[in-house]
């Protein structure tokens, strides 16, 4: 019989890295520990902590071995992991909401009405779902500056494609296991392409390059394909016909 595994739980990555696993599988708890662990994991200021990031469900951190040891680092975020319970911590404060426009099957989306069959709905009804959702930042990654966006409702729990499309392009809304992602570049991709955005997720010329944090949350606002063309003519700042607003 297999051990249980038990969460959270903390691993040594390498020689100088510490991985903090909130699930072996992404849920909205555990999204939310790893979310609010890193948060206040960054607030600590630690001079021997190097780099801390996110992903769906752990906080990953590279340390200076030189400045403390392992086990001195594992029982200090022990310390920190045994004060509150983590799944049901509040998410990271300075967040934000994006409202981006984005058309929806067609040349711009045009595996929308496979993924809406698989997912047994019309065209029309997984769009009018996708809008209405509002979805969390849940990791940033894979390209620089690219959101997984999530989780959707159960019906969305659909495979990857068995073969790649070559290429989708940039702000191309792609869709699978309960997760959408917006392209922040041209790329191949096993997911469905249902939409497009003018959204720039990665804008490496700003002092912030990510137009993502996780933990933001996002909404979809359908416009039509001349719509997309406008503000791909008028709207120079990377934010794509988008309304961003602070979350109270």
């Amino acid at each position: 019989m297999s051990k249980k595994k038990i969460f959270p739980a903390i691993k040594s990555v390498g020689i100088n890295g510490m991985l903090v696993q909130f699930s072996d599988k992404l849920d909205e708890a555990s999204n939310r520990a790893a979310l609010s662990f890193c948060d206040i994991i960054r607030s600590q200021n630690w001079t021997f902590v190097e780099e801390i990031s996110v992903t769906l469900v752990s906080t990953f951190l590279r340390f200076d071995i030189k400045k403390i040891s392992h086990e001195e680092f594992t029982e200090a975020l022990c310390s920190i992991l045994s004060k509150k319970n983590w799944f049901e911590a509040p998410l990271p404060k300075g967040r934000r909401h994006l409202e981006i426009p984005c058309v929806f099957g067609g040349k711009h989306g045009p595996q929308l009405e496979e993924a809406a069959k698989i997912a047994k709905l019309s065209s029309q009804d997984a769009i009018k779902e996708l809008t209405t959702l509002k979805m969390r930042v849940l990791a940033v990654g894979f390209a620089p500056g690219q959101p997984y966006l999530g989780e959707l409702p159960e019906r969305w729990n659909i495979a990857r494609l068995t073969k790649l499309t070559r290429r989708v392009p940039k702000g191309a809304l792609i869709i699978a296991i309960k997760q959408l992602i917006i392209f922040a570049s041209p790329s191949p991709t096993g997911w469905r392409h249902i939409g497009q955005c003018a959204f720039d997720c990665f804008r490496p010329n700003q002092k912030n390059p990510f137009a993502f944090n996780p933990g933001d949350e996002v909404s979809l606002r359908e416009i039509s394909a001349n719509e997309l063309s406008i503000i791909k003519t008028t709207d120079h700042t990377g934010n794509g016909g988008a309304i961003i607003s602070p979350i109270s």
